[in-house]
């Protein structure tokens, strides 16, 4: 399933396919900018930084803490073994949604760096090419008919394995340059018992998503309508 290297304090997971060239210098992002091969970062909460080794476009992200709790801890969280990480269970639950077929990031690796009680931890993903959020794309036109069908089939398609996003937001949705829809950023995400309670409260959330973001963007190219064609679709194709 995926290569584990135990090392001093830290462990090591990692894609078969890069396990003969993966050091922990992968998870520096200085160490990528001393090689002026950073092409690009995201900010938000935290920076996501995007890399190029060889044929990889990669996407670095560390372990932030949010909310209250954030600001004294910042990215420091209890360690009890490593299937209880948060990066070991994001990285295990990606390798997973490959093998069903979803429509997610390949995950590259993974790093977790514990002493005693605290861990703290980063991942690495495949950047999905030319890719683009559904915010992206609304701050500058509307959805199709047929882009709004993809987000819909998408999402039917995760839930319909089980597959809950703990932060389903349309940061989270996005198109790459051929109009596959992916979904990104799986912490805290699990695979669950399909069922109606918790898959509406994944679809209340991403509602929020749109009208949070409409409520920030002078311009958004978004509408009820919009919403109410991407549901329908949705609500016809799921499973439960």
């Amino acid at each position: 399933m995926f290569e584990t290297q135990h090392l001093q304090n830290t462990t090591l997971l990692c894609h078969p396919a890069y396990k003969d060239e993966l050091t922990q210098q992968w998870f520096d992002a200085n160490y990528w900018q001393q090689q002026d091969k950073i092409v690009g970062a995201k900010k938000g909460r935290a920076t996501a930084w995007f890399f190029k080794h060889q044929q990889l476009t990669g996407v670095l992200r560390h372990y932030w803490r949010g909310g209250l709790i954030g600001k004294l801890l910042s990215d420091q969280y209890l360690y009890v073994g490593l299937k209880q990480t948060r990066v070991y269970k994001e990285f295990t639950l990606m390798m997973r949604l490959l093998e069903l077929g979803l429509n997610v990031p390949t995950p590259i690796a993974a790093k977790v760096t514990n002493h005693g009680l605290i861990y703290r931890g980063d991942i690495i993903t495949e950047a999905v090419t030319g890719a683009k959020s559904v915010l992206d794309i609304l701050i500058t036109r509307p959805l199709s008919q047929s882009e709004l069908k993809a987000i819909a089939v998408t999402l039917s398609e995760f839930h319909n394995h089980g597959v809950y996003h703990a932060d389903l937001n349309i940061n989270n949705i996005l198109f790459d340059d051929t109009g596959k829809v992916f979904i990104i950023d799986f912490d805290r995400g699990e695979i669950k018992q399909p069922h109606a309670s918790w898959q509406t409260e994944n679809i209340k959330r991403l509602a929020r998503s749109f009208a949070k973001e409409q409520s920030r963007n002078e311009v958004m190219h978004w509408q009820q309508s919009d919403w109410q064609s991407l549901v329908c679709d949705y609500q016809a194709l799921l499973k439960t």
